[in-house]
């Protein structure tokens, strides 16, 4: 990404089962977890909560079997325009992810939708606004 090439999914799937490692660690020592990434796509979501890679080939992939997550993880999608997302890249110093791919995570995100365990927060309110927006649905449910 740094060289402007967006990355594919075989660049990502062992990045997300890296993850996934982590997160069923946590969950196993009782610890609660806030992890954040670009889960763009169904399946790599998937992935996170199952890690059942090598069971899928590219045209069989979970949702499509009827197998969705287990609601063990809530998946917080960040929705904002574009253009808001850009000007706030802009600002960023010495990231990894030039504003130049930006279009390249729009044209991949597929957003989470039922039966996935997610609640939608935009990108357009205050950071604190944001965090109560999530603490609120956590503490409901």
């Amino acid at each position: 990404m740094a060289e402007g090439i967006p990355l594919n999914d075989q660049d990502r799937i062992p990045w997300l089962c890296h993850l996934h490692d982590l997160l069923m660690r946590e969950d196993s020592s009782g610890q609660n977890v806030i992890l954040a990434c670009s889960a763009l796509k169904k399946k790599y979501r998937c992935i996170l909560e199952k890690e059942k890679v090598a069971a899928y080939s590219q045209s069989n992939w979970p949702e499509e079997q009827g197998e969705f997550p287990t609601e063990k993880i809530l998946f917080v999608h960040l929705d904002g325009p574009m253009e808001l997302i850009a000007s706030r890249l802009e600002k960023r110093r010495g990231h990894f992810m030039p504003p130049g791919l930006l279009q390249s995570q729009f044209d991949a995100l597929e957003p989470p939708s039922p039966p996935e365990k997610f609640i939608t927060v935009s990108l357009e309110k205050s950071v604190s606004e944001i965090v109560f927006e999530i603490e609120k649905y956590v503490n409901r449910n």
